[in-house]
């Protein structure tokens, strides 16, 4: 049976009519015009593109810039693809065999796992410890893992919780994978929003040989709206899924393949990065300041990197209730725990302009505040 992809369909059903958008999972979007003016995009040159179909795998110029993102990478350990949505796609049409299992850790994004189950393959949980900021639980993982263990799949740093594995971490994951000959699919997305250095979170690539590195514009770039994301990998593996990609899309569009490009130059990708990490880290204090209004109701695990926190509640109330009403009641969205699998949190995206954000946690606390008094 067909199973939904909860987030994505919460969202698609209710993002776009709400005043207060506090369940996205990237930095308030740039507009073309700022796109433009950052990026120093040749304008003339851009506009006598024919709107034609681009080189399928990814422009050649660009995987070179992504590839120079990649210790030991070149432009053939490249896909380019659309987000890195459909990039975990084809990782599981493409890496799952019969027979095969993959482990996903949890709270997390359970795209590809929801891939991988709608194939009909099974999927393992492993938890990440609350009680210990969101480390993982190693010995779970270590009996989870058996010699069917095809893709052990991380998104580091992690979403909902922001939380970047640590170097024990990191070692058990490459041991439990190597044990096995099991492949770790590292959903990179989040790399470059760190609140506590200018340092982007290493990437798996290189650490390990089986290794899939998948990212993409729209997080730590603010270019969710360019649907353009990229696979790095072992070139057999690249060659597999390009394949599947002519089946899926035949490409993304010359457009967004061409402002990706201006994007991730140099000087503009580190100003993207810097303007990412400035809306994170204030937002984030924000958004403390008002959990911090309701003394004993919440408690949050500060994200070390992302837009987002994933805090926790004590309240008369559910997850799915909370998300409810703030919708109903006070125009605010946010993403109910229940959708990554644990009750009693709720994600909340902060990375947004002061005024915005200031006015819709108003709202928020409206709202607590009557659940507190039982209304």
């Amino acid at each position: 049976m067909f199973q939904p992809f909860a987030i994505e369909q919460y969202m698609s059903e209710n993002e776009h009519s709400v005043k207060y958008h506090f369940a996205e999972s990237g930095v308030h979007p740039l507009t073309f015009a700022e796109l433009f003016e950052l990026a120093k995009v040749d304008t003339p040159s851009l506009f006598a593109t024919l709107v034609d179909y681009p080189q399928v795998n990814g422009l050649q110029s660009l995987r070179e810039k992504i590839a120079s993102l990649y210790t030991g990478a070149t432009a053939e350990n490249v896909l380019v693809t659309i987000g890195a949505s459909e990039a975990n796609t084809l990782v599981a049409a493409t890496l799952l065999q019969p027979g095969d299992n993959m482990i996903r850790f949890r709270p997390t994004y359970e795209q590809l796992s929801g891939n991988a189950v709608n194939l009909g393959f099974e999927v393992r949980t492993v938890d990440m410890m609350e009680s210990e900021a969101w480390a993982l639980d190693t010995d779970s993982l270590r009996q989870q893992t058996d010699k069917d263990t095809r893709i052990i799949h991380v998104v580091n740093p992690n979403n909902p919780t922001g939380r970047i594995l640590t170097s024990k971490d990191r070692q058990a994951l490459v041991s439990a994978a190597a044990g096995v000959g099991a492949w770790i699919v590292a959903d990179e997305v989040y790399a470059g929003t760190e609140l506590n250095s200018d340092t982007p979170t290493p990437s798996f690539w290189g650490e390990y040989e089986r290794v899939i590195a998948i990212n993409s514009m729209s997080k730590a770039y603010g270019l969710p709206g360019l649907r353009l994301g990229w696979m790095v990998g072992p070139a057999e593996v690249i060659e597999a899924c390009w394949r599947r990609h002519e089946y899926a899309a035949i490409a993304a569009t010359i457009f967004s393949m061409k402002l990706a490009d201006y994007a991730l130059g140099e000087s503009a990708r580190e100003k993207l990065r810097a303007r990412a990490r400035t809306l994170i880290r204030r937002g984030f204090d924000t958004f403390a300041a008002a959990l911090n209004s309701h003394p004993g109701v919440f408690s949050v695990v500060a994200p070390q990197a992302s837009a987002m926190s994933f805090p926790r509640f004590d309240l008369p109330i559910s997850s799915d209730d909370l998300a409810r009403r703030l919708l109903k009641e006070e125009d605010v969205l946010v993403i109910p725990g229940t959708k990554f699998g644990v009750e009693s949190h709720f994600r909340f995206s902060s990375a947004l302009l002061e005024d915005h954000l200031q006015a819709g946690l108003s709202r928020f606390n409206s709202l607590i505040t009557k659940v507190m008094a039982g209304d």
